[in-house]
């Protein structure tokens, strides 16, 4: 689950910044980490976690039959 965590906080992290990056970059350097953060767990929680476990199900949950 850490690895997972980990490629949808990358991700998120990488997209967030590319694009808000021009828009934060007059703000003082917490208050821009802030909305950055915020916004990535907000992603995280509503959005990309739920489908990266559903697509690494299997390996995240393997089954007992074998």
């Amino acid at each position: 689950m850490m690895l997972v965590t980990w490629l949808g906080v990358f991700g998120s992290l990488a997209i967030l910044s590319w694009f808000l990056s021009p828009l934060l970059s007059s703000l003082p350097v917490i208050l821009n980490q802030l909305i950055t953060t915020g916004l990535v767990v907000g992603m995280l929680t509503y959005f990309v976690m739920h489908h990266l476990t559903e697509l690494f199900r299997r390996w995240l949950y393997p089954s007992n039959d074998r």
